[in-house]
């Protein structure tokens, strides 16, 4: 069930699997090189931002705490079906509010993986249990380990519109912890503002030295700077004839790389959906095990169009 936002944006597309709104045969994309799995830690956070994908809050529940034994569980089952996954990726709502989030983290490290944890950088992982824990994991695994901090401006005035008057401040608090605990970060920005891109990596450079983070802010993998998903704009659907015309591959898209495990409130046991982005439409589950998930993905959303073919954007490190 499409919200009204998005049927009104794109009336009459993204209805079937198969066809797109003018009958051509619509893209689909196989796991073909599985190298992220995803852990939605929870859709509860600290704060309310104004455009979270995930409408995260203090409140929304929906997605429930994920714990240590389900994660052994999936990371028993990419060992039984042979993924040559080489990252384990921890999102949210905010993971730092998960109880369990070092003690997963430090299960998928004990296993070799890389993990990337996505944060704010606030409250949460500033309580002391979770700093001794996380400097603990940190002086162990090193550079296996990335906090990606969620900065989506690098001015303190666009970042705390988005989320809330003094949260830059906070997060630039924990940063500076993370820096001096020798942590490996990167950032996660947005294009809100009608910068170039050049101008808002140069915005970063300026920040980052400012604070002595040791990020790039020319690299794509140090520096995100996330398309924005509004669905009340019109994109076109993504056809089978889309990759020659554009000059890409279904592999290049994030469903040929990973998947995503979330469990929802009420369930017995969580399940694996195609897509991080898209969490609550029905048609991107894909069952409660790895196996079932091994299937091919429909580029039926928006999203699949504009933020991952179109936009190039990748949520995986």
């Amino acid at each position: 069930m499409k919200d009204a936002a998005t049927a009104l944006a794109n009336d009459g597309k993204f209805r079937d699997p198969q066809v797109t709104a003018d009958g051509q045969p619509r893209a689909h994309v196989p796991l073909s090189r599985p190298e992220t799995l995803w852990f939605n830690t929870g859709t509860l956070c600290n704060i309310t931002c104004v455009n979270c994908y995930i409408e995260s809050s203090p409140e929304n529940d929906r997605l429930v705490y994920m714990t240590e034994a389900e994660v052994r569980d999936y990371l028993d089952q990419l060992e039984t079906r042979g993924w040559p996954v080489r990252e384990i990726g921890f999102t949210g709502g905010e993971p730092f509010m998960n109880p369990e989030m070092c003690a997963m983290a430090r299960a998928a490290l004990d296993r070799g993986y890389d993990v990337l944890i996505l944060t704010n950088a606030m409250r949460p992982m500033m309580r002391p249990n979770v700093q001794n824990a996380l400097r603990a994991l940190i002086e162990e695994y090193g550079d296996r380990l990335t906090l990606r901090i969620s900065v989506d401006h690098w001015s303190a005035q666009h970042h705390d519109e988005e989320r809330g008057t003094g949260a830059f401040e906070k997060t630039l608090a924990g940063m500076a912890w993370l820096r001096d605990a020798g942590a490996r970060m990167t950032v996660a920005g947005r294009s809100l503002w009608n910068e170039t891109e050049t101008e808002a990596r140069d915005g970063y450079r300026a920040f980052y030295a400012a604070n002595r983070f040791a990020i790039d802010a020319d690299n794509p993998a140090e520096t995100v700077i996330f398309p924005e998903m509004d669905m009340r704009v019109e994109v076109p659907e993504i056809t089978t004839a889309c990759w020659g015309i554009l000059g890409k591959s279904p592999d290049d898209v994030m469903c040929a790389s990973s998947r995503m495990v979330v469990k929802r409130k009420g369930a017995p046991r969580p399940t694996v959906l195609s897509c991080t982005l898209l969490p609550y439409d029905p048609q991107f589950e894909m069952g409660e095990t790895l196996e079932e998930a091994e299937r091919d993905v429909a580029l039926n959303h928006p999203h699949c169009a504009k933020f991952c073919v179109l936009g190039g954007a990748s949520c995986s490190g």
